[in-house]
């Protein structure tokens, strides 16, 4: 059965014009608006989690494959070209820094042994030798770093080859030490400063609060049930009814959300507009207390999703990130990895001419190594290397 029209949870001024809201009505509008706002994002976001890895599966990660492959046959372009006569010492050199960039860029993305025995060849150096070599001093940094860090030994005989292990290590060290820490704490000694009347009160007052907030939302669930409860309801198809709104019931209460209860009482017209207006400040400060809980849940869940893919976007954590700007961004990325398979096709096919490989390297500087970060964006007379990503 569908659904009504859902109903919006605001307390309006009275229309004598003479009426303001108070703070806690104001205060509830602002939280009701805010968690609304955040409840729509939430699900836009899953909503665009599913759509987001199908275009990556279906579209980037085959696209990405092309232009690896279409890089492979230009670093093998390269290699045939490499003994040809019309080739002299300064072309050969600017031959082998290409080869080099490219085998680096690809034996990680394809672990393929022809790119490894490519880069030994012009390197005069063994891939293996050199990876395992950067990952040992990589690790040892790392390792460095998260110990001066978190306070922490790692020992001598931790895994190092790779981050995830590291990260691993240091959740068992570091949980180890917590709880080290806590069983020191409970085994010295208790030397608890008597607390004094004002610090008593508070914390009685606060206790009383929370519960008080918890009743509001019972008191609001019980009503809902006691309307709703189809055990005693004769007719068929209100039963079935008030079956699926109990479900929803059952659902916002166990999530403790007040704000779909209370849209719920308004559906059935359990209350109406003038019920929350008419409803005493005292109440409405249980309410927001629950209500503000409740943005907060709904604020970390949406960052926490919103964070994943910062990390995988290397964007920085200040920055703003909606599921529509995901979505353009991956559209980009791939428009781009797109263009670069046509740029890479006509090269291959260009070069098949050793006259013109050469005009085109002799145009062609080698980088200093200050400058090989910026590598991506070197251009001659349109003709490129291929987009290195």
């Amino acid at each position: 059965m569908a659904q009504s029209k859902r109903k919006i949870v605001r307390i309006a001024p009275k229309t004598d014009g003479k009426t303001t809201l108070s703070a806690a009505q104001k205060q509830f509008n602002s939280l009701t608006k805010k968690i609304d706002r955040q409840k729509k994002l939430l699900i836009e976001w899953k909503e665009t989690i599913p759509l987001y890895h199908q275009i990556v599966e279906q579209e980037y990660d085959p696209a990405v494959e092309i232009l690896n492959n279409q890089k492979f046959e230009w670093a093998k372009l390269l290699d045939q070209s490499y003994d040809k006569p019309l080739f002299k010492k300064t072309d050969k050199l600017k031959i082998k820094h290409f080869i080099c960039e490219a085998c680096e860029q690809l034996i990680p993305e394809l672990n393929n042994d022809e790119l490894k025995a490519l880069f030994n060849k012009y390197s005069g150096e063994d891939y293996d030798t050199i990876n395992q070599e950067t990952e040992a001093a990589v690790g040892e940094l790392m390792r460095s770093i998260a110990e001066g860090m978190f306070n922490v030994d790692l020992g001598d005989d931790v895994d190092v080859s790779s981050p995830e292990k590291l990260h691993a290590h240091l959740q068992e060290k570091l949980q180890a030490q917590a709880e080290a820490q806590l069983k020191e704490q409970l085994d010295a000694p208790v030397k608890q400063r008597k607390k004094t009347k004002k610090q008593l009160e508070k914390e009685a007052r606060q206790r009383e609060e929370e519960a008080l907030a918890s009743k509001s939302v019972q008191e609001v669930y019980r009503k809902l049930v006691a309307t709703l409860h189809p055990d005693r309801e004769p007719d068929e198809q209100e039963r079935v009814r008030k079956t699926e709104l109990m479900q929803r019931v059952n659902t916002a209460y166990g999530k403790k959300d007040l704000l779909q209860l209370l849209e719920l009482q308004l559906e059935i017209e359990q209350i109406d507009p003038a019920h929350l207006s008419q409803m005493a400040d005292s109440r409405l400060k249980h309410f927001n207390k629950i209500l503000k809980e409740q943005l907060s849940e709904l604020d970390q869940e949406v960052h926490q999703i919103a964070e994943i893919f910062k990390l995988q976007l290397n964007l920085p954590f200040y920055a703003l990130l909606t599921p529509r700007q995901l979505i353009a961004s991956l559209k980009h990325d791939l428009k781009s990895v797109k263009t670069d398979i046509d740029a890479i096709r006509k090269e291959l096919e260009t070069f098949q001419d050793p006259a013109a490989l050469k005009a085109w390297l002799k145009s062609y500087k080698i980088p200093k190594k200050s400058d090989l970060d910026d590598f991506d964006d070197f251009f001659f007379d349109g003709m490129m290397p291929f987009g290195y990503r």
